[in-house]
């Protein structure tokens, strides 16, 4: 009576064994490529000085005439330092008290940046906070005389946040920290599918309308909002690419899909507006820099685009960073070999 079960049992251990050895045989055979492909630091810790600028611009445009007026903050540059300990990598950064331009030509802008990044080999997740009050107006059909200033909407408020997440098919040859975060050296020139998917909320709002009267005449039906919301939910497919010669590297990104778009528009006399509508949404990323097994210099941009059409006008939302870094990897001693989450701010 029991042979039968205990033969069954042998049967399901040996599977069991079977099918763990060919587990470990598929890691070290996948350990075996990423090693010719990826150095990695797992006993250092890296520190780099660093210098950063942020973008978060919308602009209208009329979709009869091709009329637009760009809505744009004075920013001022960032610098700090990042860090890469305990298998986390994020970083500090303070305002410069300098704007990009001229503040009585440009107005003055204030903006709060939060970002929380995780990047594992293969999946990375994006989780950001902006905040910008203070925009000035650049309309392209009204010449501004050089050196007066243009139209200030210091009351004009835009908030923009969500999340984004990827993942990387090819992550046995590829390693997309090695471009932004540092963690690892790409060695050979390799590239990956790449699939992207996010959801954010953008919103601005004046205390009255965002344009004047005789721009709105210009630009038409639903171009007198002083609130706007657009909430999108996007699935993007892409490709990556790392170009390595010795120690230089060039990493580009590239992911265009469809999104659904939700928005919500309000009038200063009050009047709301509701429209859902399905187009497409792109994330780009270029890095370039130099990797040594300690030293290391990079710079990337990241830039983030929707575009959303409703009644007569469009609204294009555009997000931005760029940043410069120099920075060395040390030994990891004692309590700092530990592990955690990747985070970045």
């Amino acid at each position: 009576m029991l042979k039968r079960p205990a033969l069954f049992l042998i049967f399901l251990l040996a599977s069991f064994a079977g099918f763990s050895q060919y587990n470990q045989t598929a890691r070290e055979r996948k350990d075996s490529i990423r090693a010719q492909y990826i150095e990695e630091y797992p006993d250092h810790f890296a520190v780099w000085p660093m210098l950063k600028y942020r973008s978060l611009t919308f602009k209208m445009v009329d979709t009869k005439q091709d009329k637009r007026v760009n809505f744009n903050p004075n920013n001022t540059y960032k610098t700090g330092a990042g860090f890469y300990l305990f298998n986390v990598s994020f970083e500090i950064t303070f305002s410069i008290p300098v704007p990009v331009r001229d503040e009585s030509i440009y107005g003055e802008a204030k903006s709060t940046d939060l970002q929380v990044n995780i990047l594992s080999k293969s999946v990375g997740l994006d989780l950001y906070y902006q905040n910008y009050s203070g925009y000035y107006r650049d309309d392209k059909d009204v010449e501004v005389p050089k050196g007066e200033p243009y139209p200030d909407r210091s009351d004009v408020v835009t908030k923009n946040m969500g999340l984004s997440a990827f993942y990387v098919w090819n992550n046995e040859k590829l390693s997309i920290r090695s471009s932004y975060n540092y963690a690892d050296r790409q060695k050979k020139s390799a590239g990956s599918f790449i699939l992207y998917g996010t959801i954010n909320s953008f919103t601005a709002e004046g205390d009255s309308a965002l344009l004047p009267a005789s721009a709105q005449q210009v630009l038409g039906t639903g171009s007198d909002f002083n609130h706007l919301r657009i909430t999108t939910v996007g699935l993007a497919p892409g490709y990556t690419y790392n170009l390595v010669l010795k120690r230089i590297f060039l990493n580009g990104t590239f992911a265009l899909g469809p999104a659904s778009h939700w928005i919500y528009s309000q009038s200063e006399a009050g009047k709301e507006h509701r429209d859902v509508q399905l187009n497409t949404a792109y994330t780009f990323r270029l890095a370039a820099g130099y990797s040594g097994d300690r030293f290391f210099v990079g710079s990337g941009i990241v830039w983030q685009s929707r575009v959303v059409k409703f009644q007569d006008i469009r609204v294009e939302n555009s997000t931005g960073v760029v940043r410069l870094v120099v920075g060395y990897r040390f030994r990891e001693k004692g309590f700092l070999k530990k592990n955690a989450i990747n985070i970045k701010i």
